[in-house]
C-alpha cells in the first residue's frame, strides 16, 4: 500500500514542480498547455463558496487544532515551542486537476496528501518561533500560472482574496504578537501581494519579524520598494523578506527569467535577473556565502513520505545572479529536480533546520 502510494505521490508530484517552476508566464509546448489548461472559462461560484475563517474547519493549522500537521518534527527531534510569535504560511500549488479553475475546499484524496504533506515539511520549520496558522483557500489550479488570460487571471485573483481574508481573521486571532509571514510558490506570489495591500505603510508592518517569500521571483528595484519592508541584509535583522530560488550547478533558469524579465514590476519597472533578491537562508545574509558544514539540517524523507530524518553539514550554497546555488553532496531527498538544475520544490526542505534558526534569531532581534 505505501509503496504504491509513494508511486502516485512521484508521478502528481512530479506534475506540481513543472507546473510551480514556469510560473508567471506562458511559454512554449502546446502539448504541456494542453494537459495544464483547465477546462471551459473560469466561474467564480465552479469551485464553491469562500472559506468560513471563524471555523476550524478552514484551516490546515490554527492554535488548539488537533493533529495539526505545523507541529509535525523529524524523526528523534525533539526542541521546545514557544507562542511568542504568530505565522501566517501559505501553502504553494497543490491541485492538479482541469476540471476547475480554482480547488474547492473540500478536495480530498491526492490534493488533500500532498497539502498536508507541504504544510507538514515546510510550516513546521516555524514552530519553535511560535503558532501556525494555515488557511486552506481555494488555489488557483496549475494550469492558470501557464497562462496569460483573463480566466488565469481571475483564477489567481479568487485564490489570492481567500487568502487576503485569512489574513485579517488571523490577525484579529493573533492579538498584539509579532508576525512571521512564510509562503512558497503560488504560496508566495499571493504572500507578495499581501504584503503590498495588507502591510506595507501600515502600522502592522512594524511587528512583522520577517516574510519568507520564497520560490518566488522578486526584483529589488521592481517589487522589493513596494512591499514596505527591506531585503534581510544580516542574520540579525527583523523587519525584512527573505527569499531564495534553489538550482544545483550548472544552472540554467531560461524558462524563469526569459519571459519574466518581460513583464513589469510592482512600481512599473523592469525585472532583471540581475536584480533578484536572493537570501541565504543558511547564512541569513543578502547574497550570502554559506558551506555545508554551516546547514544545521537538511531534511531527508521516508519512502512513503511519511516521516523524515535530519541531515547536517550536508548541503551549502551561495547566491549568484539572482539564483541561490547549492554546494557540497546533495543528499537522495526525491526525485523531483526539475531541467536546469532547478530544485524549487525542496527550497524549504533543503534548509529546513537552517530556516528553524533564522526564525528564532530574527524572533530575538525584534525583541
Amino acid at each position: 500500500m505505501c509503496a504504491r502510494r509513494f508511486l502516485m505521490v512521484i508521478f502528481v508530484l512530479t506534475l506540481l514542480v513543472v507546473a510551480a517552476a514556469f510560473a508567471i508566464f506562458q511559454f512554449g509546448g502546446s502539448v504541456l498547455l494542453k494537459s495544464a489548461t483547465p477546462t471551459g472559462h473560469f466561474e467564480p461560484n465552479a469551485a464553491g463558496g469562500g472559506p468560513d475563517y471563524s471555523l476550524p474547519a478552514s484551516w490546515l493549522s490554527r492554535p488548539g487544532q488537533s493533529n495539526d500537521p505545523s507541529l509535525w518534527l523529524p524523526n528523534g527531534f525533539a526542541a521546545p515551542r514557544s507562542d511568542d510569535a504568530a505565522i501566517f504560511y501559505v501553502h504553494p500549488t497543490t491541485y492538479l486537476d482541469r476540471d476547475h479553475w480554482n480547488a474547492p475546499i473540500d478536495t480530498a484524496g491526492p490534493t488533500e496528501f500532498r497539502t498536508q504533506l507541504f504544510v507538514q515539511s515546510q510550516a513546521s520549520a516555524f514552530s519553535e518561533a511560535g503558532q501556525v496558522w494555515a488557511p486552506r483557500y481555494r488555489q488557483a489550479a496549475y494550469g492558470a500560472f501557464l497562462l496569460k488570460s483573463d480566466d488565469a487571471r481571475k483564477a489567481l485573483d479568487l485564490a489570492y482574496g481567500d487568502v487576503a481574508r485569512a489574513f485579517d481573521r488571523f490577525v484579529s486571532e493573533a492579538g498584539d504578537r509579532p508576525i512571521i509571514l512564510a509562503g512558497h510558490s503560488q504560496g508566495a506570489l499571493h504572500l507578495e501581494r499581501l504584503l503590498r495591500e495588507k502591510i506595507a505603510g501600515k502600522p502592522i508592518a512594524k511587528r512583522v519579524i520577517a516574510a519568507y517569500v520564497v520560490g518566488w521571483p522578486i526584483s529589488t528595484t521592481a517589487d522589493l520598494p513596494e512591499l514596505g519592508l527591506p531585503a534581510c541584509r544580516s542574520p540579525d535583522q527583523a523587519g525584512c523578506v527573505l527569499s531564495w530560488m534553489s538550482f544545483a550547478d550548472p544552472a540554467n533558469p531560461d524558462l524563469i527569467f526569459g519571459e519574466w524579465e518581460k513583464t513589469k514590476g510592482a512600481n512599473g519597472g523592469a525585472r532583471r535577473q540581475a536584480d533578484v533578491l536572493c537570501v541565504n537562508p543558511i547564512s541569513g545574509a543578502q547574497n550570502g556565502i554559506a558551506q555545508p558544514k554551516d546547514n544545521p539540517g537538511t531534511l531527508v524523507p521516508t519512502a512513503d513520505l511519511t516521516s523524515a530524518t535530519l541531515l547536517s553539514g550536508a548541503v551549502g550554497a551561495h547566491c549568484d545572479k539572482g539564483l541561490l546555488i547549492l554546494d557540497g553532496q546533495i543528499p537522495a531527498i526525491g526525485p523531483y529536480a526539475l531541467p536546469g538544475n532547478n530544485y524549487h520544490v525542496y527550497d524549504y526542505a533543503l534548509f529546513w533546520a537552517a530556516i528553524r534558526r533564522d526564525a528564532e534569531r530574527r524572533l530575538a532581534a525584534w525583541h
